[in-house]
């Protein structure tokens, strides 16, 4: 009977620890809760007690936590009409106030949504679009000064900020709202920036314009490049053309007079050989296979044919 008895008894002792202690890990922080209300918190990890059936612990994180809001459609203060997506880290530094005021890090999450979305809306309607993409110390290619006029007021660059300064400021717009709830407020970050669709389409078709302009620039200039380099080749080629033909003309010219100054030596030297030769080709070249040559019998084409022919004996 004593056995029964002692192991009803282990075990209530058993579920009475079990109740009344608990364990907090390095990444936790606690409250302890009796019929609702908090009486205590806890932020050491180890072994801890509370009253069993009586109290509750209520744990949070003690990690750096991360927030992410839905992008919104914001007009910048140069009437561009953008999509802003913007990114947080937070964490929770006084845990008791925490669970009075939010309870949860879900109510957390609505309450950042409030914040955050409220100051970005503030900080982007407030600026001009090249404010929020690039930074202070942007310098534009081009070397004329850039011009920024919103509502007939002209903007000087040097008036400008850069996006880390909008960021810095409205962190600190922010961090001002969040201690109240127990939360500490890292870091925000525009995680993207996108025109509206309407607007992206125009902006993605002035794109394609430009750098249809740019290319159209560019194939001018490879065309007139090109027709400069064929013009040149062309007087190059008729350059070389012209001279070598005045060589040829030249060299063609020092052969006939050569040619001519043989013929006159030859001449010189015998008259009569020299025509005789001269017959004979003219002979050569005039009388061909069924050619015929009418012409009279005393002409001086055949004067060596007559003289070479047997006289006559008879008497």
């Amino acid at each position: 009977m004593k056995a029964p008895i002692l192991i009803v008894v282990v075990a209530l002792a058993v579920i009475l620890a079990s109740s009344s202690l608990y364990v907090v890990n390095e990444a936790e922080q606690a409250i302890v809760t009796q019929f609702g209300k908090p009486v205590g918190d806890v932020s050491t990890p180890g072994l801890h007690f509370k009253i069993p059936f009586i109290q509750n612990v209520n744990r949070f994180e003690k990690r750096i936590l991360k927030w992410d809001g839905d992008p919104n459609q914001i007009p910048t203060k140069d009437k561009r009409f953008i999509w802003v997506d913007t990114t947080a880290r937070w964490r929770i530094v006084d845990p008791l106030l925490f669970f009075k005021t939010v309870a949860t890090e879900r109510g957390a999450q609505s309450r950042l949504d409030d914040i955050i979305d409220s100051v970005v809306r503030d900080a982007v309607s407030e600026r001009l679009l090249v404010e929020l993409v690039r930074g202070k110390d942007y310098k534009p290619q081009k070397q004329e000064a850039e011009k920024f006029v919103v509502e007939g007021v002209e903007i000087r660059p040097e008036q400008l900020v850069g996006r880390e300064e909008i960021l810095a400021g409205l962190l600190a717009k922010a961090q001002a709202s969040t201690p109240e709830y127990g939360i500490e407020l890292i870091d925000v970050q525009i995680k993207r920036i996108n025109y509206v669709e309407q607007v992206r389409k125009r902006v993605y078709e002035r794109m394609i314009n430009e750098r249809k302009k740019v290319a159209a620039k560019y194939r001018s200039e490879g065309e007139g490049e090109q027709a400069e380099i064929l013009g040149r080749m062309n007087r190059e080629l008729k350059g070389i053309t012209s001279g070598a033909l005045r060589k040829a003309l030249e060299i063609r010219g020092k052969a006939d007079a050569e040619a001519a100054a043989i013929y006159a030596g030859a001449y010189n030297r015998d008259p009569e050989f020299y025509s005789f030769l001269r017959t004979l080709e003219s002979y050569k070249k005039t009388i061909r296979e069924n050619g015929r040559l009418v012409i009279s019998t005393d002409s001086d084409f055949y004067r060596y044919l007559k003289e070479l022919a047997p006289k006559d004996t008879r008497r």
